[in-house]
């Protein structure tokens, strides 16, 4: 192989981090698993509950229906949820078994609970914060950088942390792979040249998964319903249903559907964004499995590549490097490589770079279709010759300068956005 071994070893070991399963929008179900560490270090249900976070998550869960609570949504019903659950070895899936019975607790401790919520002052575009009391007993439980991260639990005192990582979670202490080795040129040589044995359980758990809530968007009635709107009951050209299925996915993530998706960068929405408009387009192509691995290795992984500069929460609206990504990996299948996937993403970055992230809820749907068209109408644009130049905008000359350009101003330009999109939505003058 022509890659480096530490580049090969890296990059895999990258996309085993991300492509994990989840049930329901993130950051509430990274509450709910701090709640049920909590109930679990504790053991028993806290009387009374001091919740910090950052920001961003209080922006992300505001407004997101909590999954297996029948319709619940917000802060104190992933905290009731998580303690109900208290099944922490779970993580992002902790809800995952909740049943009839627990609904009716998961009300009841919501109004017994005495919940105290505020935000923390904090640089960590997520953390979250935990202390819980009954009785004479106390535990804290604190969450950092990403929404596994178990940094710390105590009980009365006594250091427990050990005993939440001891399912090999990545810590402050050991970081997860170096993302900063990521580069379009050698993510497309990865593609092409990796053996898939590895990666294709990963890669086929997020075809299966990611397509299955698609399917349901598409069946139910959830939230504005934006990708039954474009599907138009199967009426619609191919760049149609590759957004339909996408916006569907997250139609039936932001409104209560309990089945999982495979996430990406942290994010089901992202997940879902990035994987598939590239299954619809490699079906519609009927290429073989191996071609639809590689091409998800490419969307997958310059997505991460975007992500990393901007960082895990910002004002930037996540969707959009999915979007881009699922662009490449269009691309990609259509026999692009990387002079023509480089161009692919300049193109589509031009497009929506700067769409605001104001929190996980039912428009989320919308923001992904124009996500995905912006990817595929850079794919588009390569296609016919056409490209927007450095000096247009944000765009710079070379593709990784203006990744960088992206992550500079999602993390530095739209600091302030970030803040005042927060100050709106908790009403503050």
């Amino acid at each position: 192989m022509s890659l480096d071994q530490n580049i090969i070893r890296t990059y895999t070991e990258i996309l085993r981090e991300e492509l994990v399963p989840a049930m329901g929008c993130t950051e509430p179900i990274a509450i709910a698993y701090a709640s049920a560490i909590l109930r679990d270090a504790l053991g028993m249900e806290p009387r009374t509950i001091r919740l910090s976070l950052s920001g961003n998550i209080i922006k992300n869960v505001k407004s997101v229906i909590v999954p297996a609570t029948g319709g619940m949504h917000g802060i104190p019903a992933a905290v009731a949820a998580g303690v109900i659950a208290a099944c922490p070895e779970k993580k992002l899936e902790v809800l995952c078994h909740l049943n009839d019975a627990d609904r009716e607790n998961i009300s009841r401790y919501m109004a017994a609970v005495d919940l105290e919520i505020c935000e923390l002052e904090t640089p960590n575009p997520f953390e979250v914060e935990m202390i819980g009391v009954c009785g004479e007993h106390s535990a804290h439980v604190h969450l950092v950088h990403r929404h596994t991260n178990v940094n710390l639990v105590e009980r009365d005192g006594v250091d427990l942390t050990a005993r939440y990582r001891s399912s090999g979670d990545t810590s402050e202490d050991t970081p997860q792979a170096n993302r900063d080795l990521l580069n379009v040129k050698d993510i497309v040589t990865f593609a092409d040249e990796v053996p898939l044995d590895a990666l294709r359980p990963l890669l086929l758990r997020q075809m299966r998964m990611n397509m299955a809530i698609a399917e349901e968007g598409l069946r139910g009635d959830y939230g504005a319903s934006i990708g039954k709107l474009l599907y138009a009951d199967g009426k619609c050209d191919l760049r149609n249903r590759a957004r339909a299925f996408a916006a569907a996915g997250s139609d039936a993530r932001m409104n209560g559907c309990e089945l999982p998706v495979c996430i990406l960068s942290g994010s089901g929405n992202q997940g879902m964004t990035a994987s598939i408009p590239v299954v619809v387009y490699g079906r519609e192509m009927a290429v073989d499995e191996d071609t639809l691995l590689r091409a998800l290795i490419v969307s997958n992984l310059i997505t991460v590549h975007q992500k990393t500069g901007i960082g895990c929460l910002s004002a930037y609206c996540g969707a959009i490097s999915a979007g881009c990504g699922c662009g490449t990996g269009i691309c990609y299948l259509g026999g692009g490589r990387y002079y023509e996937i480089a161009h692919t993403l300049v193109n589509a970055v031009a497009i929506l770079s700067g769409t605001i992230c104001d929190g996980a809820k039912a428009s989320c749907a919308a923001k992904i279709a124009m996500a995905v068209e912006a990817g595929i109408m850079g794919y588009e644009m390569m296609c016919a010759g056409r490209q927007f130049y450095g000096g247009d905008g944000i765009v710079t000359k070379g593709v990784e300068n203006t990744i960088r350009n992206v992550g500079r101003l999602a993390r530095d330009g739209m600091s302030g956005t970030d803040r005042e999109i927060i100050r709106i939505m908790l009403g503050e003058a």
